[in-house]
């Protein structure tokens, strides 16, 4: 397999520029894409003409209804909502039609929407753009939820979910956009539900997502002159999730860690844990531990935004605390 060096954002552009050319029916709309705030839609808007791609007003209700409306009608939308916040002024559609209407319809409609955004913390953003809201979309019960972690993944995971019949939040980890990453060229999908394990290790298995991917890296590392050996498994997809390879993985180390820079209460993490406790109990020799954001809103000061985003010095913390069979801290 030849790969190329990309960039994150370049390889979501390189993405749907493939895509857009592909299929005539996918229509790309959304906040500022003709300027492209973030670069993954650039030059889109030059390439494909304003018919299909169309920046939009500040009015999230109305794009996610039209999104409904554009796929019920036999389009293929891609809806860019910038962060990740603004779906919550969008998600009545959301959770009551985009999630719903498949079933509702007795399968006669589909609905192939793909809604994109940035999202979390760590870039002083504040409030009302640093959220993860991945476990609402979780609980929807109707909608795939895809979160990648390097360039390759953006790339095959965007391709499958505008490919897909499904409607998908596919959610862009925020401030990892200029950062290089292999990414096959030619065509390339990765698979929903299909975890990747990123390190193979003895000791501990470490659940990561998105961003936290390169935090749990980092923590492996240094894990390692400590003599612990952490197997760090990226989910790459929330709905559907893998919990074979999770399972496998807890199976061979028996202590299970999970990284999720959402905040604690009804977290991904939480979902994660509870299958361990429910599924894996037997495998496990140590309380399962989460290294999450505190129950509270995101601050914009930067000292104090670190002080409650997740770090590679929280997760080594946290895993040497059970290796040892002693509380986490």
């Amino acid at each position: 397999m030849v790969m190329a060096k990309r960039r994150f954002i370049q390889a979501i552009n390189d993405a749907m520029f493939e895509e857009m050319e592909r299929d005539p029916r996918i229509i790309l709309f959304g906040e500022d894409v003709e300027i492209s705030m973030f670069g993954d839609t650039k030059g889109l808007r030059d390439h494909f003409g304003p018919d299909r791609v169309r920046d939009t007003p500040i009015c999230e209700a109305l794009l996610t209804g039209m999104a409904v409306g554009m796929a019920a009608a036999g389009w293929r939308p891609v809806l860019h909502m910038m962060f990740s916040n603004f779906m919550y002024t969008g998600f009545d559609a959301i959770a009551n039609q985009m999630s719903k209407l498949h079933l509702m319809t007795g399968g006669q409609m589909k609905l192939p929407i793909t809604v994109m955004a940035g999202f979390g913390g760590g870039r002083s953003t504040a409030a009302q753009h640093s959220d993860c809201p991945y476990p609402l979309f979780m609980n929807l019960g109707g909608i795939n939820v895809a979160v990648p972690s390097n360039a390759g993944d953006a790339k095959g995971l965007f391709k499958t979910a505008v490919r897909s019949n499904d409607p998908a939040i596919f959610l862009e980890p925020g401030g990892r956009g200029g950062e290089l990453g292999e990414v096959p060229e030619g065509e390339h999908l990765v698979s929903f539900g299909k975890a990747a394990i990123r390190r193979e290790g003895r000791d501990v298995t470490i659940v990561a997502i998105g961003a936290m991917v390169k935090l749990a890296d980092q923590a492996a590392k240094t894990l390692a002159a400590n003599g612990v050996e952490a197997e760090i498994i990226d989910p790459r997809t929330l709905v559907p999730l893998d919990e074979e390879t999770i399972l496998a993985s807890i199976a061979k180390t028996r202590r299970l860690v999970i990284v999720d820079e959402a905040r604690d209460r009804c977290s991904a993490a939480s979902q994660i844990a509870a299958v361990a406790a429910d599924r894996g109990f037997d495998f496990l020799k140590a309380p399962v531990k989460r290294v999450t954001v505190p129950n509270v809103c995101m601050p914009y000061a930067p000292a104090l935004e670190r002080s409650v985003y997740p770090n590679s010095e929280r997760i080594v913390s946290t895993v040497l605390a059970l290796v040892s069979n002693q509380e986490a801290i």
